[in-house]
């Protein structure tokens, strides 16, 4: 489990995370997302102890980083794909890796394996691809078996396989008790990875819940019956917001079970009353709009 309570790391005037605390749960895939500027990587850095907070204190396996007796033992990381020697080929690094921690040798070889780089193992890790580094990354971080994972945009120059490949390792490791806080801006590969979303902006906590709750809350119902205009009049009357489309009316919120309750109550009859989900990119613009570092009105581009 990752505890971080009232976390604040600030440089000269500027806060980069203002009072931030929240939870990440063993058992779940947890998404960190957040505008640029947001905090998410500082927030990292200060869990594995790279950084020192300013104030408050971020915990794994209920102790500080600091503290932790074997660290790759309990938490794995991957934060710069890049951070490793280019002279040294992949087996070496994480030959390197495993000394350093006490790991045992043959460990090297089964991570090498689960990433796909048995074939490339002694080739030099600076003549990599961006998306071959994220796989070295990702068999450093497991090199310790460890029960707590951080990914810092993991998809970061996969192919389509290799982000399918990674959102299955991840919902694997998750599905075996351990805690996976990944950061990302692929939103929409998040609403399909993880369960869990914790938000921030500016620093700060702005919403945290399941994946399923931040998809929901930007839904809409539609609705199809044959007096449209009573339908409408009888759901502007209950307290919803309507708009016409050709498609039927679509009715902002409310749930389909209030929706057709106020209509049913009206007399009327429905042909159709549809779910229509929002997405996690509408969700998150929506609850960060106010921490957008650098906002965009549109104006100047041509239509």
């Amino acid at each position: 489990m990752i505890e971080v309570r009232g976390l604040t790391k600030r440089y000269g005037r500027t806060t980069a995370v203002d009072d931030l605390t929240f939870d990440v749960r063993p058992g779940t895939v947890t998404g960190f997302l957040g505008p640029n500027g947001s905090g998410k990587s500082t927030t990292m850095r200060m869990v594995l102890g790279l950084d020192r907070p300013d104030a408050g204190e971020a915990r794994v396996a209920g102790k500080r980083y600091a503290e932790l007796r074997d660290p790759l033992r309990t938490v794995g990381a991957l934060l710069d794909a890049k951070w490793v020697h280019p002279n040294r080929s992949a087996r070496s690094h994480l030959r390197w890796l495993a000394r350093a921690n006490g790991l045992p040798a043959g460990r090297v070889d089964e991570v090498l394996d689960t990433v796909g780089l048995t074939a490339v193992a002694g080739k030099r890790a600076g003549a990599f691809s961006l998306g071959m580094s994220q796989r070295l990354g990702i068999a450093a971080a497991l090199l310790g078996d460890p029960q707590v994972l951080l990914f810092d945009e993991p998809v970061n120059g996969l192919d389509p396989e290799g982000i399918l490949w990674i959102r299955r390792l991840m919902q694997r490791l998750a599905a075996e008790g351990r805690t996976v806080l990944v950061s990302s801006h692929l939103l929409s590969e998040m609403a399909l990875t993880a369960t869990e979303l914790v938000v921030i902006g500016r620093g700060r906590l702005v919403a945290q819940g399941p994946t399923a709750q931040f998809v929901d809350s930007g839904a809409d119902v539609l609705v199809r019956g044959p007096r449209p205009d009573a339908i409408a009049a009888a759901l502007r009357a209950a307290g919803f917001e309507v708009a016409e489309e050709q498609a039927g009316l679509l009715v902002t919120g409310g749930t389909t079970e209030r929706v057709g309750e106020a209509v049913g109550a009206a007399g009327l009859v429905l042909h159709e009353l549809t779910l229509r989900r929002g997405s996690l990119e509408e969700a998150f613009m929506e609850i960060t709009k106010q921490d957008v570092e650098y906002a965009s009105t549109g104006a100047g581009v041509p239509a």
